[in-house]
């Protein structure tokens, strides 16, 4: 294939499974990863570990002139913006700090690297694949910061496509609903562990609402897709010859995107209640003194 390819965020879970099928395929994979350590696990034939934080400037810039200078003379065909963290608790009580995070991580960090590898792209008339979720159609209780960052990249990706497109590149957005990552599991504990210094008050108006939320999708990612077969769909969408603007990936995506896209929201809020209530987990316990993190 003798091209390059970069996926951010390869360390574990979707990027690294996409990171191998495009490496399967023949491409010589730039793979996003933080530390050596996560180098050392993702390093593998066609798959070249690369420092990338993008969030750090300097990682990006590097991650520019390592392309520019690939002793190959190799084109960038597809940029994979995958990397991404999910921090979840009520608008209410979320801090303000963990809203920018997300962010900076799941928005900012994409938006640079693309305003840096687009030149590359456009040599190659390549490809840009932005990894949403569900959560950029559907914005589910509790999970509004995480959401509120995809929404803002269904957008920039639907602006970015509509402007590039005479250049010769493309624009491919994916909505993954359930996969099994270390992220996905991780949401949840993180979820309890905000739950567990909130105030009395904050306890009392969402520590059921949370336990339910928690408890459905802890359910849900036993039968959810596994990281392996996401990311091999996604090496597929990355590189048909004629893509479309959008995919869903799983059922559960492929069912909630269009109702949440053609039902009244006020019908939809009550399928997403009634999800809820059919659990209805005792709200967590309040702890004695404790202040709310917002």
């Amino acid at each position: 294939m003798n091209e390059l390819v970069v996926v951010s965020g390869a360390s574990t879970g979707i990027g690294a499974a996409t990171a191998q099928a495009l490496a399967a395929r023949g491409y010589h994979v730039l793979a996003g990863v933080r530390t050596e350590s996560e180098a050392d696990t993702v390093r593998a034939d066609g798959i070249e570990p690369v420092t990338l934080d993008i969030t750090v400037p300097e990682h990006i810039e590097a991650l520019a002139r390592r392309i520019a200078d690939d002793p190959e003379r190799r084109l960038l065909r597809v940029l994979v913006n995958n990397a991404g963290i999910e921090i979840n608790a009520p608008v209410e009580v979320l801090p303000l700090a963990l809203w920018r995070e997300q962010f900076e991580v799941n928005l900012f960090g994409h938006i640079a690297v693309v305003q840096k590898l687009l030149p590359l792209l456009r040599r190659s008339r390549g490809r840009i694949v932005n990894i949403s979720s569900v959560g950029g159609v559907a914005a589910l209780p509790v999970f509004g910061a995480y959401a509120g960052t995809k929404f803002a990249l269904e957008a920039a990706s639907d602006s970015l496509r509509r402007e590039v497109s005479a250049h010769g590149v493309q624009v491919v957005v994916v909505q993954p609903g359930g996969v099994r990552t270390e992220m996905a599991a991780r949401s949840g504990d993180i979820s309890l562990e905000l739950a567990a210094g909130m105030s009395a008050e904050h306890q009392r108006l969402y520590g059921g609402l949370i336990n339910a939320t928690v408890a459905s999708n802890t359910a849900f990612l036993k039968r959810a897709v596994p990281a392996a077969k996401a990311g091999a769909k996604i090496a597929r969408m990355a590189t048909t010859p004629r893509p479309r603007a959008r995919y869903t990936l799983g059922t559960d995506a492929a069912f909630v995107i269009p109702l949440a896209r053609h039902l009244p929201a006020r019908l939809m809020d009550g399928i997403l209640a009634m999800s809820h209530r059919s659990r209805n987990p005792k709200p967590a316990p309040a702890p004695e003194s404790a202040g709310s993190p917002s």
